[in-house]
């Protein structure tokens, strides 16, 4: 067989594709229809960025923006647009969404591609209660216009029209892992590194940190078991695992940060956004702190994006994968199957 033959761009390959594609097109025109019925305006930003976002684990594409006169100064292409819709809702947008492409290095699996399509959107003035209710509608939405009644991933089959089940994580632990977490985490919401090792039901390192554990319990343990049967949303994360979310007004341990799962297969995460610039300061440092620890360097932090947060009123967003959306809504097995042109 010709290389050619085996590349997304033969006839062949591309006639299996062609299906999902042309659905990718119908879920994408019904999500725009969803938010112009409810007065939310589209906004398009930029990708470039002086920061990419400051998440230790997360990993960014490096460029240079070169000047007329040849100098140059460092440019990251955004894994979100977070930080440009922030200073939308500063400048006096109230409703938006951005639908466009954002790109994450060391990310390649069935489910993840570097270069992928993300769907965010922000309610100002309005309870994070608000974008999660969005989110289960437009999971809705995509099913409805691919006709699907269930999504099937793996083995795994999920109602996306039935009743959510709601699990706070400090639930999902009790549940699916044996480990109370809540008991890991001191009043102030720092957390207790020894503790969460002492309870660990996974293998870790010697030198892993309380972050560390907590994701290798959640994804050998817990995300498995997320989305059987019906979508689930899980809620509450720990304030140490929610650098841009506000904590909630119940317990300082905890933060207004809620993660969507179907079949397994995260859909989406979205915060009640902080809005304290010192505040934010100190996360996005003590992120970069560990970023530099483990990976050996750092992004800027984005000095514009702190200067918004102190015009920006309360408000609410969502980041969704469309991408794995449109994956489970149509069938798709792999990321690439809904790609019009996958990243070789």
């Amino acid at each position: 067989m010709a290389q050619s033959d085996s590349r997304w761009f033969s006839p062949a390959r591309h006639a299996d594709r062609r299906p999902f594609l042309v659905m990718r097109n119908r879920i994408v025109a019904a999500i725009r229809a969803w938010f112009a019925e409810r007065d939310f305006t589209e906004v398009d930003c930029a990708a470039l960025a002086v920061s990419p976002g400051n998440e230790a684990h997360l990993h960014a594409f490096a460029t240079a923006l070169v000047q007329p006169d040849g100098s140059s100064v460092p440019r990251y292409l955004h894994t979100s647009p977070e930080f440009a819709c922030k200073k939308l809702l500063a400048a006096g947008e109230t409703r938006i969404f951005n639908l466009g492409h954002v790109w994450r290095n060391r990310e390649r699996t069935p489910t993840h591609s570097p270069e992928f399509t993300m769907l965010e959107w922000y309610r100002a003035e309005e309870d994070y209660g608000a974008v999660i209710a969005d989110t289960l509608a437009l999971v809705r939405l995509a099913a409805e216009v691919a006709g699907t009644r269930l999504f099937r991933w793996r083995e795994r089959e999920a109602d996306p029209v039935a009743e959510a089940e709601w699990l706070t994580v400090s639930e999902a632990f009790i549940a699916h892992a044996g480990v109370d977490l809540l008991s890991t985490l001191r009043a102030d919401g720092t957390a207790d590194r020894e503790a969460l090792a002492a309870l660990s039901p996974v293998a870790f390192g010697r030198d892993d940190s309380w972050s560390d554990i907590f994701s290798r319990i959640l994804s050998e343990k817990v995300e498995p078991s997320l989305g059987k049967g019906r979508i689930t949303v899980l809620h509450e994360y720990p304030a140490v695992e929610a650098a841009l979310a506000r904590v909630t007004a119940h317990d300082p341990r905890v933060a207004e940060r809620f993660e969507l799962y179907a079949c397994g297969v995260e859909l989406a995460n979205g915060f009640g956004e902080l809005t304290d610039a010192a505040e934010q300061r100190r996360r996005f440092e003590a992120e970069m702190d560990v970023k530099e620890q483990a990976y050996g360097e750092r992004y800027p932090v984005d000095e514009e994006l702190l200067e918004a947060l102190a015009l920006m009123p309360p408000a609410s967003g969502v980041a969704l994968g469309l991408d794995r959306l449109v994956m489970l809504a149509a069938g798709a097995t792999r990321i690439d199957q809904v790609l019009w042109t996958p990243v070789a």
